[in-house]
Formats: C-alpha cells, sequence, structure tokens
C-alpha cells in the first residue's frame, strides 16, 4: 500500500507529464481560424485592390504547393509551413506568383535575404491546432520595404474577440541606427506607424561588439541616418536606457552609406 501510495503522489499530474513529450504545436501542422483568415484577406483586397476570389490557398493540411494550379492574376494568401518559409518565397519569386505569406515575427528579419517586402505586426494568432504563435508578413505585393501596420494588427486581434494590449519596451538600448524587429512592436500596438524603404537599411545577422555566441536573434537592420531619426521620433516615449550597445566604426561606415 505504501508503496502504490507513493507512485499515486509521484504521478498525481499525469496529464501534465504525458504532456511533456509530446510535439510541440508549430503553424507547420495548423490551420488558420476562418475569422482570422478573413481579417487578413479583407486587409490585402483592400489595400491592394485584388479581388478575393482570385486568392489561393495551397497550404492546407496535406496539400502540395509545388504541384497547385496557379492561374493568371491569382494571388496566395495563406499560412504556409514556416519551417521551410524561405524555400517557399524562393519558388514564388522566381515563377513570379504574387503572395501575402504568415512569417514567423521573431526571425522575420532572416527572411530578407530575398527581394520581398515585410509587414510586422506581431500577431498572437491561435491557431487551429491551439499553438499560439507571434505571426507577420512578407510579401511581393508592392509596399514598402518593411512597414510594421497598426491597422492590421487590430484586425487580427478584433477577429480574435481581443483587445489590443499594450507592450513593454524591451530591456535592452542598442544604437540608434540599429533596429530589431521587436522594437516595432510597441509601436504597433500604440497605433504608431513607422515605415522604410530598401535603400535605408541593410540586414546583419549580429554587431561587432557583440560575443559571437551572442548574435542579434533573428537578425537585425543597420539605418540610415535619416531612417533612424524617424525611428527614434517614433518610439521615443517607450525608450527606456539600460545597456547602450554601440556600433564599430566599421557599422558606421556601413550606416553613413546608406539612403
Amino acid at each position: 500500500m505504501a508503496a502504490t501510495s507513493q507512485c499515486k503522489d509521484k504521478f498525481e499530474d499525469y496529464e501534465g507529464f504525458v504532456d511533456k513529450f509530446k510535439p510541440k504545436k508549430t503553424t507547420d501542422d495548423c490551420y488558420t481560424p476562418p475569422r482570422v483568415y478573413d481579417a487578413i484577406a479583407g486587409y490585402v483586397a483592400d489595400r491592394w485592390r485584388l479581388d478575393p476570389e482570385t486568392f489561393l490557398r495551397p497550404f492546407y493540411p496535406g496539400g502540395d504547393y509545388e504541384s497547385a494550379s496557379y492561374p493568371p492574376g491569382c494571388c496566395v494568401v495563406d499560412n504556409p509551413p514556416f519551417s521551410i518559409l524561405s524555400q517557399i518565397v524562393r519558388f514564388y519569386l522566381e515563377r513570379g506568383i504574387p503572395f501575402f505569406l504568415f512569417a514567423p515575427h521573431f526571425t522575420l528579419f532572416s527572411i530578407l535575404r530575398h527581394d520581398v517586402n515585410l509587414i510586422a505586426c506581431k500577431c498572437d494568432i491561435t491557431y487551429d491546432n491551439g499553438a499560439v504563435v507571434p505571426t507577420s508578413f512578407v510579401t511581393s505585393l508592392p509596399a514598402p520595404a518593411l512597414s510594421n501596420v497598426p491597422e492590421l494588427a487590430r484586425m487580427v486581434d478584433l477577429a480574435q474577440g481581443k483587445g489590443i494590449a499594450k507592450e513593454l519596451p524591451p530591456k535592452r538600448v542598442y544604437p540608434d541606427e540599429l533596429l530589431m524587429v521587436t522594437m516595432l512592436d510597441n509601436l504597433t500596438r500604440n497605433g504608431v506607424e513607422f515605415q522604410l524603404e530598401r535603400s535605408e537599411f541593410q540586414r546583419v545577422p549580429t554587431l561587432d561588439c557583440l560575443p559571437k555566441s551572442k548574435g542579434l536573434f533573428g537578425n537585425g537592420l543597420l539605418l540610415g541616418h535619416d531612417a533612424a531619426r524617424r525611428l527614434q521620433a517614433a518610439r521615443a516615449e517607450a525608450a527606456r536606457a539600460e545597456v547602450h550597445i554601440p556600433l564599430s566604426d566599421r557599422e558606421r561606415a556601413i550606416v553613413d552609406g546608406l539612403g
């Protein structure tokens, strides 16, 4: 009896114990709730004056986007597997197929190895499999190279029955000329717009002053002087200096050469 009692005490949270061994829920094996998809598709249709009837969704569970039919005038608006997003973007760019794709928010800048435009909204979307994933967007449609579009974030939150929550600014303060994707979060949630043209930034994986093992998670953007001034004006109230990370002379030379 004593042994049985000990086992019962040890495994009283049996469901929690089993959950530790379940595969993590990701956007690679889930589908977007209809209300969320409709809100995003509506934004795309209104902004680019597209007919929603031309939107394609080749990433349904078990779908094969490479074998799908893409008629003239179509546009892919869908949530692809994030693990192969770069491969998917390359596929569509090489074939001239327009797209507006969901993308992982925190590593969004990594996609800039392709000639695409980014919308950094940090929409915390609850997908059909229960995964809550911070989501932004990547598109080949005409747009600034980088923007945060608070309107789209509000639309997604409302579609999920959420209000707009204010977020705290980053704890570390980076150089004025460096932009991390998380720095746009507070602007988005407070309705402050910010945009960049491609000539105004250069993607960097880390800063020279940081240890090689402590790179910039998700990459960062070095901004030209005018873009940096606009960014600082937009996030002046949110900026709380704690740790100042300087740019090296090499990085300052890059900034000087940007538009």
